[in-house]
């Protein structure tokens, strides 16, 4: 008895001594992953949240199978500049900035437009794009002329997009999807009577489609897209910043904007 009481206490101060140290590394791999941009840096990536379904901003190559696009090509320059790897991680709209909240990826680099709502949960670089919204119909749709025609409509929308939002707001009836080709072609087979979305992904499809489809109206709700990051990490937010301005002064921002859009998207 007296020799299993010995062992116990000399097991116990063990004990204590391991729960102790499992406890500081604990915190202390805490504390790396509290800041965002040390815990990229250490990693030697930083992991991108993106569609991959949103041409000509961020798709996959028919030919190749690799993921491009406007967006992409940024977030890559970007990711280069700070000296890490950009890893894309490819999910459906609806669930990015969720996926964003919850630590799946670092950014989102997707068109994401800055406005009030989402400025109260996420941080915001500087943009590096600027568009407008557009409504397009069945090419036969003599109905729906300007967003004042919308209302009461069917609206073929990703509903937590700005597009979503604005459709909405004219009181059309969201039917939701979770890209924007699906919308279009649903539009095209008139089961929806509209969509609103991004003026240049809208041109690019016209372009390389032959879906019945047609752009009415004028351009509307100038929007600025910019990375968001989580609230909190205003020194990635500045880094971000850093490689988008070194990149706006040498010319590399305008030179993959005129690749993509023959124009110059990254200023009004």
């Amino acid at each position: 008895m007296k020799r299993w009481l010995m062992m116990s206490l000399m097991i116990i101060p063990l004990l204590v001594l391991s729960a102790c140290g499992g406890g500081s590394d604990q915190q202390g791999e805490s504390e790396d992953t509290d800041n965002l941009l040390a815990g990229i840096k250490k990693r030697g990536e930083i992991r991108i949240g993106t569609e991959g379904t949103y041409k000509p901003f961020t798709f996959r190559d028919e030919e190749s199978n690799e993921l491009t696009g406007y967006d992409v090509e940024v977030a890559e320059e970007v990711a280069k500049r700070m000296g890490v790897k950009a890893t894309f991680v490819e999910g459906p709209w609806d669930a990015m900035l969720t996926s964003l909240s919850t630590g799946r990826f670092d950014i989102v680099a997707n068109q994401v437009g800055i406005n009030e709502e989402r400025k109260k949960k996420f941080d915001f670089s500087t943009p590096y794009s600027v568009s407008y919204a557009t409504i397009v119909v069945h090419k036969d749709n003599q109905e729906i002329k300007e967003i004042d025609d919308v209302k009461g409509k069917r609206a073929a929308q990703t509903p937590t997009s700005n597009y979503g939002k604005m459709a909405e707001e004219a009181e059309a009836e969201i039917v939701s999807y979770e890209d924007m080709m699906t919308a279009m072609r649903d539009v095209a087979a008139k089961r929806v009577d509209f969509s609103l979305n991004d003026r240049l992904a809208v041109a690019e499809m016209l372009q390389t489609t032959d879906l019945p489809l047609k752009t009415v109206g004028q351009p509307m709700d100038p929007s600025e897209s910019a990375f968001p990051v989580p609230k909190g990490n205003e020194d990635l937010v500045e880094e971000i910043n850093q490689a988008l301005q070194e990149m706006q002064a040498d010319g590399t921002l305008a030179e993959i904007s005129e690749r993509w859009f023959g124009e110059d998207i990254s200023k009004p």
